[in-house]
């Protein structure tokens, strides 16, 4: 099997009459998928049953069991279609196995009263912090995929008693026909912020269950850069939780992100 981009590996699924597609070891973390391309298997998915112009707002996921590297198959279906919002749901499944499964919402935009969620974000610059390339022996093989570096001392295994994590990050490969996964796909790709509490690897870890909302329409943003801002609210016996905000390269904020994740120290 050759190592293929995400935009391949997902026009694969997309195409597919049977909702089928396949992806290489070098997407995965330990003896599953990265979580991010996992989700993004149900989301294109789910996005095939909807109509081009209802944005996704908002997505849940758990992640039951391993997704190993090989052949995957998504089963989707519409749950509720109201006049505007549609709610899906998907399972990924491994050799005939429920690996992930997805719940998501779709929604027209309406005209209606507007609250700004917050002042635009004064970024840290790109350039200031360590290269994922720099920090290759203590990161997954996936990151691969992926431009970016950790902007503060929050980066895995930095033995720093830090409560949060900040990076740049942006994909390696045009994904301007998948803007849902493309966000989905950046939103996971911090690991659990507890991990830079120890100093050297390995420490498994990973997560149980994931929300994220998107404060504007994935489609809505041209970004490629994204700057991503976690904080690990609270950790003890092999729990823990984690919240984020996910910002384009001028400081908006485009989605929210809440994990429950495990590690074994």
């Amino acid at each position: 099997m050759q190592p293929s981009n995400l935009d391949s590996i997902l026009r694969s699924l997309q195409e597919s009459d049977n909702n089928t597609t396949i992806f290489d070891e070098s997407w995965s973390q330990g003896r599953s998928a990265f979580g991010g391309i996992s989700a993004a298997f149900a989301v294109t998915a789910m996005r095939k049953l909807v109509s081009p112009n209802q944005p996704m707002r908002s997505l849940m996921v758990s992640f039951i069991a391993p997704v190993p590297p090989g052949i995957v198959k998504v089963e989707a279906e519409i749950i509720r279609q109201g006049k505007n919002v549609t709610q899906l749901e998907a399972s990924v499944l491994c050799g005939g196995n429920v690996c992930l499964r997805a719940m998501a919402a779709f929604g027209h935009s309406r005209e209606t009263f507007n609250v700004r969620s917050v002042e635009n974000l004064n970024l840290a610059p790109r350039g200031s912090g360590v290269k994922f390339e720099d920090h290759a022996k203590q990161t997954p093989e996936f990151l691969q995929f992926f431009d970016g570096e950790w902007v503060n001392e929050g980066l895995p295994f930095a033995g720093k008693l830090s409560r949060e994590l900040t990076m740049w990050v942006r994909h390696n490969t045009d994904l301007n026909q998948f803007p849902a996964e493309k966000l989905v796909t950046i939103s996971d790709i911090p690991p659990p912020v507890i991990l830079s509490h120890f100093d050297k690897p390995p420490v498994p870890s990973s997560s149980l269950t994931w929300s994220l909302e998107f404060v504007i329409p994935p489609d809505e943003i041209p970004s490629n850069w994204f700057y991503l801002e976690f904080l690990v609210d609270a950790a003890a016996t092999g729990y823990t939780q984690q919240s984020g905000k996910i910002y384009d390269e001028e400081g908006r904020l485009c989605a929210l992100s809440r994990q429950c994740m495990v590690y074994f120290s």
